[in-house]
């Protein structure tokens, strides 16, 4: 009987060790959140000097993605720095300046408003006003996000008015000047571009130029529907990355 319990317990003993053994050794898992991290974007591999700019009247689901986009902001390599703003009725609300704090960048999000009392006059307006704040000694490289309906029907809706707009030409203008790659994140506001399939279609022409002509690229899925960031800003991190690597 003595010899069975100790047969017994060298068999638990070694079957213990073996899973240990095995754990140790097993490779990570990519839903594993301690060692992939929860998102599925590739590590930015330079610092950046990032606008991240939300337009205030877009879709209640976007305040959904806050969480994401904090996660993106703190996962920023060191020295990074960022700004927040929401474009709001007319003008840009800084609720952080540019900080090297990323976890302070990323408390500075809010969900937004979600009404067309906060629609912008358009939001390139906001945009230029964004470049401005740029500084032109630091060294890193400098990119805007903008989250946005780019939809600017100030001086009428037509191709020519909306895709051609004044102050989308002066946006890209002082992004190119001041050597401002924009990239852009599509999403309906709760106005025209929730419904209307045209003006959802100016708005994605019209990011798709400005991030075009200013070395950045445009990010979107369908007309007027949206679901989320994720593969976004997968896409961005790979982007950055592209454009580091060839030294732009």
């Amino acid at each position: 009987m003595l010899r069975l319990r100790n047969s017994a317990s060298a068999f638990a003993s070694a079957v213990m060790a073996a899973i240990l053994f095995l754990s140790s050794v097993a490779p990570v898992s990519a839903d594993d959140p301690g060692k992939q991290g929860k998102h599925s974007w590739p590590a930015v591999a330079e610092p950046v000097n990032l606008a991240i700019l939300i337009q205030d009247d877009l879709v209640g689901n976007v305040s959904n993605e806050m969480k994401i986009t904090r996660d993106f902001i703190k996962a920023l390599p060191q020295g990074s720095q960022v700004m927040v703003g929401y474009i709001t009725a007319g003008s840009l609300q800084v609720r952080q300046p540019f900080t090297t704090d990323l976890q302070k960048a990323a408390d500075s999000l809010r969900i937004v408003i979600s009404s067309t009392s906060a629609s912008p006059f358009n939001p390139y307006v906001e945009v230029l006003e964004a470049l401005r704040k740029f500084d032109s000694k630091n060294r890193n490289r400098n990119a805007v996000l903008l989250i946005s309906d780019g939809l600017d029907t100030s001086r009428g809706f037509d191709s020519a008015s909306v895709l051609r707009s004044i102050d989308l030409d002066r946006a890209i203008k002082e992004a190119n000047k001041r050597n401002v790659a924009i990239y852009s994140f599509f999403a309906p506001s709760v106005g025209l571009s929730r419904w209307n399939h045209l003006a959802a279609s100016y708005g994605q022409s019209s990011l798709n130029r400005i991030s075009d002509e200013t070395g950045g690229k445009a990010f979107f899925e369908g007309s007027t529907g949206f679901v989320t960031f994720d593969p976004h800003f997968r896409r961005f991190a790979q982007a950055l990355n592209e454009r580091e690597s060839r030294g732009d």
